[in-house]
């Protein structure tokens, strides 16, 4: 599977990982499983990890993927939003999704690696009020 995830449920956090060449369609039923899933709460941080993604979307499916992420808001608000982007090509179309999609978490931000990433989750955490 090119996108999988899985909840802390503790921590509400999902932890989503795209590998190889990941197309829209894959992120959209990624969305609707979400949605499906008993185990998601009505809240959740996420840690989007893309450093084993090889594809590079194109502005039109990081604009579909943001409408997703509002049409999914219903089921599930997301606060925190760290991205994990090593190439460079990504990193930046990445940081272009990080605009497009603000609206919809309290914070967004795309780093390099997983270490910065959770060390950024981490240090958010108590400034931010998570919903019970």
């Amino acid at each position: 599977m090119p996108v999988t995830y899985k909840i802390d449920t503790s921590r509400k956090l999902i932890r989503t990982k795209c590998s190889g060449n990941v197309t829209l369609p894959e992120v959209v039923d990624h969305f609707r499983e979400l949605a499906r899933d008993p185990e998601c709460p009505e809240y959740l941080d996420v840690l989007l990890d893309l450093s084993e993604e090889t594809s590079l979307p194109a502005t039109s499916q990081l604009q579909s993927v943001a409408y997703e992420i509002m049409r999914i808001q219903q089921r599930v608000r997301f606060g925190l939003c760290a991205v994990v982007a090593e190439r460079d090509a990504l990193y930046g179309m990445l940081r272009i999704f990080a605009v497009t999609a603000e609206d919809y978490f309290q914070a967004i931000s795309v780093f390099r690696t997983c270490h910065e990433a959770e060390v950024w989750l981490g240090l958010q955490e108590p400034t931010l009020n998570k919903v019970s």
